[in-house]
């Protein structure tokens, strides 16, 4: 295989490498730590779609293209120029011929066709399948010249390519070993990628380290890392992460509520900024949880009437929020707002579910994993028109896996579209007829197919309008609000929040 003759430092040696964390933060130690309550246990952007992964991804992997967000365009990162469509279903791509992996080996056309190979099929159970599944194979032409065949057209291609189509090196899933169950255990695999930094240390639940790259490559759009290291850490509780940050045992916080965050101001920095992270409740809408419910859309009109979305995002989300009517995020393209809207109206509320026959009101459970406040303030504006709202809260992987099981009467969930500025990234991957599509309404379906594959942009725009005004006006979703997060950092620390929720560490400094 060719690994074994490209291969300039052994894997032995780089893991010799190794380095403990130190115990405090900050600049004195050059290491910025950062923190939030997921526990990662699964370090691989292909295996875990939290957004921790999705940030950690684009810190210690690299993929073909860069998106620029000042100017909106897209640049080569990993590729030497922008691909060139062939066809509308064939990219060519030349590479850049000095760039190393973390375990010394130089990328090649081998490791891309190798990537798009794997991760393109369906069979290794690449997480999100959407962010892969419209590829269907990649070819090489030469050392560092590849073609990447897709399905049908896909228009977004780029966008994907730039986000979460990361660059592995030639044979590694084989690596994994086999669990009893027989399949393979990725999160046993090293961490290796070409980013700007390395993975020197996970331990499960309570840290994942990672290490400036020495060897980055340079002149490209990510530019060269500044800060030695960098240390995720699980930290449960936001009042523990509040008080750490305080006493400098962490350089970096966000999601932090905004109470907390306005008394933070005046002792270390705080910034509020919009995300690509949009906030939803959705429907039981056939019943397959074992409540009828939400089968009946006066009741599902009941409950959005209901709901001050508006003082939500204000009072508690932060001034950078705003409400949505449509199941995407404002700034992808083809999400219009231009749908059937659901107003703040309790009076309107208690009489459609009196005409949807409960006079005496409605009691079910209603699941969320994400700002415990947020769905609390839901579930008081339900009580106030008769709907009794039992709050079963969790963690995100059990609560992912019991609405892709279709046990959940109603959900109160978030998506970040792995930060992708296009409509395919939010509404087809809920809508499409896939796990997460409680509805497998045939029309959405239909039109998003068209949208998603079309190059004509009016063509798009023209269709997810066709498939968000159907969504909206049966209520399968009630879109809520954009996230906004406040931020909370060290003094120390010279760090700008993005818009499309994926710090960029590598470009953080000390002052």
């Amino acid at each position: 295989m060719k690994r074994s003759i490209k291969k300039t430092l052994s894997f032995a040696a780089v893991w010799l490498m190794v380095w403990a964390a130190p115990a405090t933060a900050g600049k004195s130690n050059d290491t910025l730590v950062w923190a939030t309550d997921r526990d990662e246990a699964v370090v691989d952007p292909y295996f875990n779609n939290t957004r921790e992964l999705v940030v950690i991804g684009n810190t210690v992997w690299d993929g073909l293209l860069f998106l620029d967000l000042k100017s909106g365009k897209y640049l080569p990162l990993l590729a030497k120029s922008l691909p060139k469509w062939i066809d509308n279903t064939t990219l060519e791509v030349e590479l850049r011929e000095d760039v190393t992996f973390h375990d010394g080996s130089k990328l090649d056309a081998d490791d891309v066709v190798y990537t798009v190979n794997f991760v393109a099929n369906k069979d290794n159970g690449v997480l999100t399948q959407a962010n892969v599944n419209w590829m269907k194979s990649a070819e090489k032409l030469g050392p560092y010249k590849v073609r990447i065949h897709l399905k049908k057209p896909f228009p977004a291609a780029f966008a994907y390519l730039s986000n979460v189509v990361f660059i592995m090196p030639d044979g590694h899933y084989d690596k994994a070993p086999t669990k009893p169950d027989g399949k393979k255990d990725i999160g046993a695999v090293k961490q290796v990628g070409t980013g700007p930094y390395m993975v020197t240390e996970v331990i499960p639940g309570e840290r994942i380290v990672m290490k400036k790259n020495p060897n980055y490559f340079k002149g490209g759009p990510k530019g060269q890392p500044q800060i030695g290291n960098l240390v995720f850490r699980t930290i449960k509780e936001m009042n523990t992460q509040v008080a750490e940050l305080l006493t400098g045992g962490l350089d970096w916080i966000w999601d932090v509520p905004k109470d907390q965050a306005e008394k933070l101001q005046s002792r270390v920095q705080v910034t509020n900024a919009k995300t690509m992270r949009v906030s939803y409740i959705q429907f039981d809408v056939n019943g397959k949880s074992g409540t009828e419910y939400f089968k009946n859309k006066k009741v599902r009109e009941a409950f959005a009437h209901a709901v001050n979305r508006e003082a939500i995002a204000k009072n508690l989300v932060g001034p950078a929020s705003v409400v949505i009517n449509s199941a995407c995020h404002p700034d992808q393209f083809g999400c219009t707002q231009d749908v059937p809207k659901w107003k703040y109206d309790p009076e309107k509320a208690k009489k459609l579910l009196k005409e949807a026959g409960y006079p005496n009101g409605i009691e079910f459970d209603l699941y969320a994993y994400r700002q415990r406040e947020y769905t609390e303030a839901v579930i008081g504006d339900l009580a106030k028109v008769g709907m009794k709202a039992n709050l079963k809260f969790m963690q995100y992987r059990a609560l992912r896996s019991l609405v892709w099981e279709n046990k959940t009467p109603v959900n109160h969930m978030t998506w970040g579209s792995n930060s992708v500025p296009d409509a395919s990234a939010c509404t087809s991957h809920f809508f499409s007829g896939g796990r997460d599509d409680f509805a497998k309404d045939p029309e959405v379906i239909k039109a998003l197919e068209t949208a998603d594959t079309s190059t004509d942009p009016k063509v798009r725009k023209r269709e997810y309008k066709k498939a968000l005004r159907k969504i909206s006006g049966e209520l399968y979703w009630l879109p809520m609000f954009t996230y906004a997060k406040y931020y909370a950092y060290s003094n120390q620390l010279d760090f700008t929040p993005t818009s499309d929720e994926i710090p960029r560490f590598y470009t953080a400094k000390w002052k």
